[in-house]
């Protein structure tokens, strides 16, 4: 009896010990395992992208300036698709903000014929300026170069791309960053070439390591013309994978780099820059990006 009484013993204190291993610590065997309290709900985070941001600063080239868009050889602000207040175009600015803010919570510091160098300059004046989204639409001067050899070694853009957000959130930590892709210069030319025009107008000297010879379809040519494209697509690589390490930046995923331009989304001037429709097919494609929760 005293045998059973003990084993009888040894089995409760070893049951109440494997109770015990899934409880609270503090829990002694003998003891009744202690409850586990339920875990108060977690507050969640505020999302780091606003989908609907009050001011818009807007840096890059010729094409954020709308060049050759209204008349030859000419910038055209109004009907840019970042800032433009052109109702035809509808920018991303006139969508975000509506037409009575765009003249005062907008800011164009675009600067036509830039490349990536100068970056880091143009988005400190955007800092200055406090805005909630920075659009930024740079890269097609770095390969526009009149012999591919003079191109910007993707290097360089990469450390000129770095500083420039660096700049932003010195000035700026929470302004948001759009990043456009390069256009698929390579496609500019395939429909350009068929305008007698267009040909003509690239003789006096636009992109060059691209346009120059467009009638050309030899091999020669066609090296040249491949090895600009490679570096279109190895500046939008830069511009993906800087962006994606700052929490609040967007790249647009190569939607600017695919899109297909046709005649009438290019400037008739020089079938290069995009008309005014094709502004508005650039803010269409931004602001698709931008407010997508």
């Amino acid at each position: 009896m005293r045998g059973r009484r003990r084993f009888r013993t040894a089995a409760a204190a070893t049951a109440a010990a494997l109770l015990c291993a899934g409880a609270l610590a503090g829990c002694t065997a003998g003891e009744p395992a202690a409850k586990v309290p339920s875990a108060r709900p977690v507050p969640k985070a505020e999302p780091l992208w606003d989908v609907s941001p009050a001011s818009v600063a807007a840096v890059g080239d010729s094409v954020t300036r709308a060049f050759d868009a209204c008349s030859v050889l000419a910038d055209c602000p109004e009907v840019s698709w970042a800032t433009g207040t052109d109702a035809a175009v509808n920018s991303l600015a006139l969508r975000l903000l509506g037409p009575a803010k765009v003249a005062t919570h907008s800011w164009n510091l675009a600067r036509t014929g830039a490349r990536m160098a100068e970056l880091p300059e143009q988005m400190a004046g955007a800092a200055a300026e406090k805005p909630e989204l920075v659009t930024v639409m740079m890269g097609a001067n770095d390969a526009c170069r009149p012999t591919p050899g003079l191109m910007t070694p993707v290097a360089d853009f990469r450390a000129s791309f770095e500083t420039a957000l660096a700049r932003l959130r010195a000035g700026a930590p929470k302004a948001q960053v759009y990043v456009s892709s390069v256009p698929d210069l390579r496609h500019l030319w395939s429909t350009g070439r068929v305008s007698p025009v267009g040909v003509q107008v690239w003789k006096l000297g636009i992109c060059g390591s691209m346009l120059a010879d467009a009638e050309d379809l030899g091999p020669a040519a066609e090296r040249r013309r491949a090895e600009v494209r490679d570096r279109v697509v190895a500046y939008n690589r830069v511009l993906e994978e800087v962006c994606a390490g700052d929490a609040r930046c967007r790249y647009d995923g190569g939607a600017v780099f695919g899109f297909r331009f046709d005649g009438g989304q290019l400037s008739p001037w020089d079938w290069f820059h995009p008309s005014k429709d094709g502004q508005a097919r650039l803010a269409e494609l931004a602001y698709r990006r931008i407010t997508k929760e």
